[in-house]
């Protein structure tokens, strides 16, 4: 498996914004594939040794996806992504915030704006990832609770997709 793909991970205190440029040995369209459809999210959207189990999934606008991160000992942490615009294998955006099993949103925990930019780069795909949140206070929240380590471990799981 190749070690050398890009990975740059950026932190903007001043726009409360993390910044995720990731590359994939693999096409567009199957890059695109592994992010919008609910059984390769299931496959590598959650850090090792947690699973991401999808509830539901209805990729559109308006429509959402709502999954567990399931842990070793079966915990659950529920999260809900709202989409708000898609351009197919180009670009999508969704509103995602911590939710319980039913969907409510836990409004004490942050929420975040994403928008993913996929761009091919010869036989690669970078994947450009901007997650912005409301407040300082709501990004030093999910950095601390193990953002950078846990996104990093997932994108890794994708690249043990693509390689196989």
């Amino acid at each position: 498996m190749r070690t050398n793909l890009l990975m740059d991970f950026s932190v903007d205190k001043e726009t409360s914004t993390v910044k995720v440029k990731r590359e994939f040995a693999a096409s567009r369209s199957d890059v695109w594939a592994a992010w919008t459809q609910s059984e390769l999210l299931d496959k590598w959207w959650a850090p090792r040794p947690w699973k991401a189990r999808t509830k539901s999934m209805d990729f559109k606008v308006g429509g959402s996806w709502m999954y567990a991160m399931v842990g070793p000992e079966g915990e659950e942490h529920w999260a809900k992504a709202n989409y708000t615009a898609i351009t197919p294998e180009s670009n999508f955006k969704y509103h995602d915030a911590f939710c319980d099993s039913d969907g409510n949103v836990n409004q004490e925990f942050p929420s975040s704006d994403w928008n993913l930019d996929f761009t091919e780069a010869g036989e690669n795909t970078i994947v450009n990832i901007s997650i912005s949140h409301q407040n300082l206070s709501d990004l030093e929240a999910i950095i601390e609770m193990g953002f950078k380590e846990g996104f990093t471990s997932a994108m890794e799981g994708l690249d043990e997709i693509f390689a196989s």
